[in-house]
């Protein structure tokens, strides 16, 4: 009979500022983007809507569709999520509806479509895993943009400023990307991801800019979130400064993001996965892993293994992620749909993320494999963490020896504990 170790249930506090007004925040935001327009009354202006899950977005959503109708325009929502949804048009309306987006509540019509027109070229050209200057022999990258924001007479880009969990560089998560990736829809999220994560760092802003030049962009609404998935800034930045002003943001929202408190880890349990929690369904940044051919792997935090014990409802089957995992459940896996994932994972390029991790019947069966793994002579020894998700963080359970690292730490509550590890009738840990 295995012997479990005891748990501890701590709570960590992270500092950082929060937006206490929403409404009146967003408000500023849009004055900035349309300070120096001179769009007429009833012009149409499409505001992107992406698929990632964004704290406050159906108020901000709201708030700006209200703030551009009172100024006497006649704003819609326009889906820009890449080929999430499927790169279909029901699909798209599906992750939209499953985030609180839909047109009752946010007071305007949402157009989802997989139409989408070329705009330009890069100046750039891509080949082989290099950049040279495009010619007439060689083209640059063609620049997709969703049909009907490019028709609408102006365009707000609306999406949270964070870390990137498949490369980094100056630009990751934000505003260029939703230009570059979000709005081009299957087809441009195909054509840029083609070109590997070695290159998407350079080719993203490349790629924006050109949006930028020939498409009616305002300007963005930037969301910097803290650590407790609050809304901490929300910033208007007109078109002309998206470029300078993404940076300083991109660097305020790494400072914010939170961590795990162990950088060594024998076994961390993650409760849910999902696409409402990172693009990869765990943050890599978290758990320091990318599993992406000829990137190197982050030095820290070093889990030697990683189980799933759950995939979320909100990511509607898509299960881009799971193979960053050695171990889940019987349970996990029949929830997984494959085309959904698939797509995901085909057109990002890094298909070793659908792989399907060593599979166990129940939660109990899996610890005990995973203790097989480590060798552990005593399992009470077992370096373990638990947490819900890759976005919570405050709260994890934690087994003796690291109980023991972090227990005078200034910034770590314990909340229960010691208490014994068990499990349920059929087989699922009990928290």
């Amino acid at each position: 009979m295995t012997e479990w170790p005891s748990l501890y249930k701590l709570k960590q506090h992270f500092s950082g500022q929060s937006v206490s007004d929403i409404q009146s925040e967003t408000i500023k935001a849009v004055d900035v983007c349309l300070q120096n327009t001179r769009l007429s009354p009833g012009s149409r202006i499409a505001i992107t809507a992406g698929s990632r899950g964004i704290k406050n977005i159906v108020q901000i959503l709201q708030t700006i569709v209200k703030h551009l109708k009172d100024r006497g325009y006649s704003p819609f929502l326009v889906a820009a999520m890449g080929s999430h949804g499927r790169g279909e048009a029901s699909g798209q309306r599906e992750v939209l509806n499953s985030l609180g987006i839909t047109e009752t509540a946010i007071g305007t019509t949402v157009s989802c479509s997989d139409q989408v027109i070329q705009i330009g070229a890069t100046e750039e050209a891509y080949i082989e895993g290099q950049i040279t200057t495009a010619s007439e022999d060689l083209a640059g990258l063609p620049v997709y943009i969703a049909k009907e924001a490019y028709e609408a007479d102006g365009i707000l880009v609306v999406n949270r400023v964070k870390p990137h969990t498949s490369f980094h560089g100056e630009y990751e998560s934000g505003l260029l990307k939703m230009m570059a990736v979000g709005l081009g829809r299957a087809k441009g999220a195909d054509m840029v991801h083609s070109l590997g994560a070695g290159l998407l760092a350079q080719a993203i802003p490349t790629i924006a800019g050109v949006i930028l030049k020939h498409a009616p962009i305002l300007g963005g609404i930037a969301i910097v979130e803290n650590a407790f998935e609050e809304t901490a800034i929300i910033q208007g930045i007109p078109a002309n400064r998206i470029f300078q002003e993404e940076k300083g943001l991109l660097k305020k929202a790494k400072a914010m993001m939170p961590s795990l408190p162990v950088q060594q880890i024998d076994l961390c349990l993650v409760g849910e996965m999902g696409k409402n929690f990172s693009g990869t369904g765990m943050d890599t940044n978290i758990i320091g892993r990318l599993r992406i051919q000829g990137m190197p792997e982050p030095k820290q935090p070093l889990i030697k293994y990683l189980a799933v014990l759950g995939l979320s409802k909100e990511s509607h089957g898509n299960a881009t992620g799971i193979g960053l995992a050695d171990f889940t459940t019987e349970a996990v896996v029949a929830q997984i749909d494959k085309k959904a994932t698939y797509l995901n994972c085909l057109t990002s390029g890094f298909v070793c993320r659908a792989f399907i991790p060593m599979t166990f019947p129940t939660e109990q069966k899996l610890l005990e494999g995973a203790i097989k793994a480590l060798k552990l002579k005593n399992p009470e020894t077992i370096r373990l963490v638990y947490i819900k998700n890759t976005l919570h963080l405050d709260e994890l359970w934690v087994s003796e020896p690291i109980y023991r690292e972090l227990k005078n730490k200034e910034n770590i509550e314990r909340i229960e504990g010691p208490l014994p590890l068990q499990f349920d009738q059929t087989g699922r840990i009990k928290w």
